[in-house]
């Protein structure tokens, strides 16, 4: 757990230093709000098909070695775009960086369902999730740090450094499962097994029956997709948004994006708590309550006055806190409904409707922001909860078979 949740923090030090470098990119090349969500969309199409792939090979390979590649790529990646030019090359360097960065997640999903049982996954995955808001809180503040002292190249280099050290401790530190070192599944040590397992199929009926014809997979993936417009909305325009439309300073702005992430620990963790005590491993519940409130604050942007530092970020640290309990359970629910044999590949599938989702909100955003104003991509956003919300209803019963059996 503690080499999942430290080495995924070092993926998104290199994918959330974007952001804050963002406006000063801009500003030196004279790029357009439109412009630069091709930057961000081409990354989030090339990172929805890497999830994918890498969730698909995730259910058969060593975890230890894609997430330990994963990382080394992306490093590799990172330091170069610090050396960028032009549109062109920061639209392939940032592409080719979240091919690599498609590959963390998976290894961890893995992971996850092979030492953790069924009762305790929701736990278990809320406290691996806090790695997204560490990472994401952190790299806030150390990229605007940079920006502003060193200048917006060095908030991709000195991560990048970082990101290369940690790719040889994660080969060192991680293990595959508790089988490979002798010990049996955590289903049986947890007494949580069926009483008569059912021999292994082959890896492509699993993925057949699991994933394809699994419908609660197609429908957590399209809630998955309006989940995260708002989730990366947030995540890669609020600096620009907050500097440009509420008269922040970058360093401000940093705060209210370092909130958002660290309230998104106790929401994502919350939301496990919920979902595993309370409602017996149903996530559908929590999912939807948290996606009716993050619709609700999200309106509360409308109306919060210019320069008011302490209310935004009060408000930020509501909407983390809501948006990461769903984040985290669309995938602890895709898991439970695939079986662990396919939990990697449905959330491949889940993070490919997610970033599709995160790609549409790039584009879109810039072009409302320039054609409309920031007003129009906040209705967007609350579009996106709505519609989101509306469609996890149908999973509100379901929870894992192995959970029905026992």
């Amino acid at each position: 757990m503690s080499a999942m949740i430290i080495g995924y923090t070092l993926f998104y030090f290199l994918r959330n230093n974007l952001p804050m470098a963002a406006k000063s990119i801009c500003d030196e090349f004279h790029f357009s709000n439109k412009q630069w969500g091709l930057v961000v969309s081409s990354a989030t199409v090339v990172y929805a098909f890497s999830k994918l792939l890498s969730g698909i090979v995730g259910d058969r390979a060593n975890p230890r070695f894609l997430f330990a590649l994963g990382l080394l790529g992306s490093a590799v990646m990172c330091s170069s775009f610090g050396f960028g030019h032009g549109l062109t090359f920061f639209v392939l360097a940032w592409a080719l960086n979240n091919l690599f960065q498609g590959m963390g997640a998976p290894p961890c999903i893995r992971l996850l369902t092979y030492w953790f049982s069924p009762r305790e996954i929701g736990r278990a995955w809320g406290i691996w999730n806090a790695a997204h808001q560490i990472g994401g809180a952190l790299i806030a503040l150390w990229a605007g740090w940079l920006v502003a002292h060193y200048g917006w190249r060095w908030a991709f280099w000195a991560p990048a450094l970082v990101g290369l050290a940690g790719s040889a401790w994660l080969v060192l530190r991680l293990t595959d499962s508790p089988e490979a070192l002798g010990l049996p599944s955590v289903e049986v040590f947890r007494g949580e097994a069926l009483p008569h397992a059912k021999p292994r199929l082959p890896f492509r009926d699993i993925f057949k029956t699991h994933i394809l014809t699994n419908k609660w997979v197609w429908i957590l993936s399209i809630s998955n997709f309006f989940v995260y417009i708002v989730r990366i909305g947030v995540l890669s325009w609020a600096p620009k948004y907050l500097v440009e439309a509420k008269a922040f300073s970058l360093q401000q702005a940093s705060y209210a994006v370092s909130a958002f992430e660290f309230t998104g620990i106790i929401g994502a963790y919350g939301a496990g708590w919920l979902s595993d005590r309370v409602f017996r491993g149903r996530r559908g519940p929590v999912s939807v309550g948290f996606m009716m409130l993050l619709a609700i604050f999200m309106l509360v942007l409308f109306v919060v006055p210019d320069r008011a530092v302490v209310t935004m970020t009060m408000l930020f640290s509501a909407l983390g806190f809501l948006v990461y309990g769903p984040q985290m359970l669309v995938g602890v629910a895709a898991a439970d409904l695939a079986t662990k044999e396919a939990a990697a590949s449905a959330n491949g599938l889940t993070g490919l409707f997610g970033y599709l989702g995160a790609t549409v909100c790039g584009v879109t955003t810039g072009a409302l922001v320039d054609a409309f104003g920031w007003n129009a991509a906040l209705t967007f956003y609350v579009g996106a909860a709505v519609v989101g919300c509306a469609l996890l209803i149908p999973a509100w019963k379901q929870r894992s078979p192995l959970l029905e059996s026992t």
